[in-house]
């Protein structure tokens, strides 16, 4: 069933149940176009299976006339005799489902109709113990993650001018009470927990064994080598003056000239050895060294110390107090703006920070967990204590059709494929009687 989404989000309003009988009787004519369509289909396949059956009859007709005058006609007849009785089981076994076959009340027959209020129990019954079970449920809500989906939400333009809209009072009270000092405090706290107290030569040392062992690092060598072998393409003359800066005063200039320009050749035929050769001496060096380099930053007390050093240079006290007053005077002053001016330039970074609060429910696998276990809690609970009531909708539901309406409503959802059956039965009943006619006069001759 499909459902209007736009009118059931509208708030109410003088015009809204003339907008809910607008959207119902649009839902119904859709509704009725889609049932035409079906009950076309569904009377073309009955009237395909039909004509299938009379050609099978038909043809038996004429093959049982001309048979003595033409033996082979036997397999004719023998091929259409059997399609004709795999057509009309077929035919009474589909009929049987949704009727009785030509109004005769044949016992077991007009199933649906017969057995309406039983099968709805028994869906209802179905649903309740396969769908509307706890594991299922949890198993449903793991898959679909809806933590993430949320965060995902989050983090689109859509839901945060949502955010925006409906989170302004929540925000501007919340920043009332807040004290700048006790939100720095907390932030420097965090940044020194988090940042400065574990040792970083450790971790880089781990990430650069992890890239230099995977090779990520060569993209980077090639680009150095390359942009040598250009350098020195493109720099003879330099070249040629460092080696004349450093040639002594006796010697001759042209002399200077020939030594510049040898040695201009070897590098640049060097450089070029190093560019094409992947496992070039140097190249292997350099491997060697980077990976040396990441074992160092993991257990060498002194490489160790020196990452310390830099790292207290990078980021000391004042740094640290800095970065968190700056980080959260920031996010106060853009929030403030957007919330007092929503058109204003800060919105977007009121709205950039809602979008990275859903980036980090996308990304943080933790936070994610717990709000999925949360939401799977709830809905268990929903289930174990209202599974009887809701899968009582369908067994209420059906028991309130009519028979009749019932089985034409199943009918036109299925009966088009279950004409495949007559379809198949008709082809399948021709083959068997032509196989059984055949090895039968092969046997008895």
């Amino acid at each position: 069933m499909q459902v209007n989404t736009e009118t059931s989000t509208r708030p109410e309003g003088p015009g809204g149940a003339g907008d809910r009988a607008a959207g119902a009787a649009s839902r119904r004519q859709r509704m009725a176009a889609a049932d035409a369509e079906k009950a076309s289909a569904l009377r073309r396949m009955k009237l395909l299976a039909l004509s299938l059956l009379v050609l099978m009859a038909v043809v038996f007709v004429v093959a049982f006339a001309l048979q003595d005058q033409y033996p082979w006609l036997q397999y004719v007849r023998a091929a259409a005799e059997g399609g004709m009785v795999g057509a009309l089981a077929d035919w009474f076994a589909v009929t049987a489902l949704f009727k009785y076959p030509m109004g005769v009340k044949i016992p077991h027959t007009a199933i649906i109709p017969q057995r309406k209020d039983q099968i709805g129990a028994s869906l209802g019954e179905f649903v309740e113990t396969n769908f509307l079970s706890e594991e299922v449920v949890h198993e449903k809500l793991a898959s679909v993650d809806i933590a993430r989906k949320a965060g995902a939400w989050l983090s689109g333009p859509g839901g945060a001018e949502r955010v925006a809209k409906e989170g302004a009072a929540v925000i501007r009270g919340a920043f009332t009470v807040l004290n700048d000092d006790d939100v720095q405090a907390v932030i420097e706290g965090m940044v020194r927990r988090h940042l400065l107290a574990p040792p970083w030569g450790p971790p880089v040392g781990r990430v650069a064994q992890r890239v230099f062992e995977d090779g990520h690092h060569h993209a980077l060598v090639d680009v150095l080598v390359d942009r040598t072998v250009d350098w020195v393409r493109d720099n003879q003359e330099t070249v040629n003056r460092l080696v004349t800066d450093r040639s002594p005063t006796w010697v001759p200039s042209f002399v200077d000239g020939l030594v510049g320009d040898k040695v201009y050749i070897e590098i640049l035929k060097f450089t070029r050895a190093v560019q094409a050769d992947p496992q070039h001496q140097i190249r292997l060096s350099i491997d060697k060294y980077l990976k040396d380099l990441a074992q160092d930053l993991q257990h060498d007390p002194v490489m160790i110390a020196r990452a310390e050093g830099i790292k207290a240079q990078l980021l000391g006290d004042p740094e640290i107090r800095e970065l968190a007053s700056r980080t959260w005077g920031t996010i106060k002053a853009a929030l403030l703006s957007a919330v007092d001016d929503p058109q204003s330039e800060l919105t977007v970074r009121f709205k950039a920070a809602v979008r990275d609060f859903g980036a980090r429910l996308v990304s943080d696998a933790e936070l994610a967990g717990k709000v999925n276990k949360w939401i799977g809690d709830a809905a268990g609970y929903l289930v174990r204590t209202y599974r009887s009531d809701i899968a009582g909708v369908i067994t209420d539901t059906v028991a309130r059709w009519d028979a009749e309406e019932t089985s034409q409503k199943i009918e036109l959802q299925i009966g088009k494929d279950l004409q495949f059956i007559r379809i198949n039965g008709t082809v399948v009943g021709a083959l068997a009687g032509l196989g059984i006619f055949t090895v039968a006069h092969l046997v008895f001759g």
